[in-house]
């Protein structure tokens, strides 16, 4: 058996290369694996270098972005592998996005190719100026009736050869959600995801015996680390469609895995089942486990009999803070070495122990962290001043190095694993007819994480019907960021020049006269 993570020289942390080189290692041990399919090294290798030729062949050159909008399934691996090997950039999307969010992301990144499937198809037809995107071709990897979307290619006997690319050259552009402003697209270097896997791997304590189990959307940064987790240490990746409470058990037995990967609410839904043999009848040893409630840690780990690793981590950064062999309950852990944080004021200066202010980061190693937002310079800068990462979440640290987050204080909304714009949702709420004034903020769940809640004016003489509004938001808006919470008032609290004050919104929270989509029974529609 071999426990140490692979090392790469600076020039070889690229996708091509690293791929290259452990397919030489380890070529007919499995990579990737799903319900139905499995490739080992050497296919992985293969399908990279066909599909690189394949998107070579329609006019996709090093450079074009390539927007993938799939669940989890084997074709989205094959267009990420086969983008990067040519130096093409991939820009996955979110499967719920729709309406203005799909079409500034497709704007902002400049794709000239869309590949889809049955499920996605749909919101990039609803565009009513599809037309006015720079996209050239749409392919779905589904069968489908319209004319102007053609099926994806099937893979020829051609192989590409890999481009010259540098570590810092761009993977993929990730994009997140707005917090004032609209969803910015995150330059993801290939060393960064080098980066990413080897400190993560380390902490998590991986072999090239493991077998990886994720159920989270590869569109996401974690699941995609996930893959270079494997690739870096000779184990296998089962990728799962989506999270199931029901099926995650059985999974983790059926696939035999030893690691596996949970996110906020998934905790709290799991333990919310009735106990059952199956609850420990898997091999699983950790999963990690960020931003899961401390009150969850010892019961979920008792239960089910694997250890929880929190850290803190995000798509512009790396893996920054983890926990080590001395755990303290709460905390996301110390900084990880080949990394800086800073907990600082509002003028970026150094605040001592035990008093709040916001996380900063920076990284020792080379190409660790994005290189900036895509055609975005002036955000860029704004998050990069003073040369440090600016994360807008509040932290503390104590005197023994550990941080401890607090909350945001950016004006992000994070529900069911996903972080929603409130600035994005609140443009939706806008463009109905009836609505005047909107503010959208997170309130405490029952589970973990937030629920969203809108403070909503009504324009004089209209009246707004809360079931009507949903409706409205489902076509408009991915389904997880449709509000749960909808208070109609006549004023909202704001300054002298006009601005609201949404904190004291979420002070307010749920009232007796909030209306709640859930507690009337609407169900969102996917």
């Amino acid at each position: 058996m071999t426990d140490a993570i692979a090392s790469f020289a600076a020039a070889e942390r690229t996708l091509p290369a690293m791929l290259a080189r452990q397919c030489a290692r380890f070529a007919e041990r499995t990579l990737l694996a799903t319900e139905d399919t499995r490739w080992s090294y050497a296919q992985t290798l293969d399908v990279a270098q066909r599909m690189g030729a394949l998107v070579q062949a329609h006019g996709i050159a090093r450079g074009d972005r390539v927007a993938l909008m799939c669940g989890n399934r084997p074709e989205f691996v094959q267009v990420f592998l086969g983008c990067a090997w040519i130096g093409a950039i991939t820009v996955p999307i979110n499967t719920a996005a729709r309406g203005a969010n799909l079409r500034h992301i497709l704007a902002n990144s400049g794709a000239r190719l869309f590949i889809g499937e049955t499920e996605t198809l749909p919101a990039l037809q609803a565009l009513d100026d599809r037309a006015a995107l720079p996209l050239e071709r749409v392919w779905s990897i589904d069968a489908c009736a319209d004319a102007a979307v053609e099926p994806m290619p099937v893979l020829g006997d051609a192989r590409a050869d890999a481009a010259a690319l540098e570590p810092g050259d761009t993977l993929a552009i990730l994009y997140t959600s707005g917090t004032t402003g609209l969803s910015k697209g995150v330059c993801c270097p290939h060393a960064q995801y080098y980066w990413w896997s080897r400190y993560s791997s380390q902490l998590l304590g991986l072999r090239d015996a493991d077998v990886l189990l994720t159920t989270l959307p590869l569109f996401h940064t974690n699941a995609l680390n996930a893959f270079f987790q494997a690739l870096l240490t000779g184990s296998t990746l089962v990728v799962q469609k989506r999270f199931s409470a029901s099926d995650f058990w059985p999974a983790l037995v059926r696939h035999q895995a030893t690691v596996t990967y949970v996110l906020g609410a998934m905790v709290p839904i799991l333990l919310s089942r009735e106990p059952s043999p199956a609850d420990r009848a898997h091999r699983v040893r950790i999963a990690l486990a960020p931003a899961i409630p401390t009150r969850f840690h010892d019961t979920f780990s008792q239960r089910f009999g694997m250890a929880l690793l929190d850290g803190y981590g995000s798509t512009e950064s790396n893996f920054v803070i983890g926990l080590d062999a001395k755990q303290k309950p709460g905390s996301m852990g110390r900084v990880v070495p080949g990394f800086q944080a800073r907990v600082a004021d509002d003028f970026d200066d150094e605040l001592p122990d035990g008093t709040a202010g916001e996380l900063l980061l920076r990284a020792d190693e080379p190409f660790a962290f994005a290189s900036g937002y895509f055609g975005m310079p002036d955000k860029t800068v704004e998050t990069w001043r003073n040369l440090w990462f600016h994360t807008g979440d509040r932290v503390v640290r104590d005197a023994d190095g550990f941080y401890t987050f607090l909350d945001r204080l950016k004006d992000a909304i994070r529900r069911r694993g996903e972080n929603i714009s409130s600035y994005e949702v609140e443009q939706v709420l806008l463009s109905h007819p009836a609505v005047a004034l909107a503010a959208v903020f997170p309130v405490q769940s029952e589970l973990a994480e937030d629920e969203v809640m809108a403070a909503l004016v009504p324009r004089e003489g209209m009246a707004l019907d809360p079931v009507e509004l949903i409706r409205f938001c489902e076509p408009r808006m991915a389904y997880f960021a449709v509000p749960r919470f909808l208070e109609f008032m006549d004023a909202l609290p704001s300054t002298e020049n006009g601005k609201i004050q949404k904190f004291k919104l979420r002070e307010r929270g749920v009232t007796p006269a909030t209306w709640d989509r859930e507690a009337a029974g609407i169900i969102v529609k996917r």
